[in-house]
């Protein structure tokens, strides 16, 4: 049995299985591995608040210039954004330019 190399979404987007995640990576070496991984194919990027590299991965979708429907970007909240959540994510989607 082969497994597919994306999921069909509710909406028919399709989206990769597969996506580069950035855990450890500060800002500036966040845009690199970003571009590099840009350049062999990959759409899809998983970041997170607690990183503190939202905005390097920001930074490095912009300068890349894919096209925005291309990209599937994945962040998370921290824990203390609970009671805040609207605002941590305008905050986390600013950082990403998105």
């Amino acid at each position: 049995m082969t497994h597919p190399t994306v999921i069909k979404l509710h909406d028919g987007n399709l989206m990769p299985q597969l996506g580069l995640g950035v855990w450890k990576a500060g800002n500036e070496e966040v845009v690199s591995a970003i571009h590099k991984a840009l350049e062999v194919g990959y759409r899809s990027f998983d970041t997170a608040a607690a990183y503190q590299n939202e905005a390097g991965v920001g930074n490095a979708l912009h300068s890349a210039g894919v096209n925005r429907d291309e990209l599937f970007i994945t962040t998370k909240l921290w824990n203390d954004d609970q009671k805040r959540p609207h605002e941590a994510m305008k905050e986390s989607l600013s950082k990403l330019k998105l």
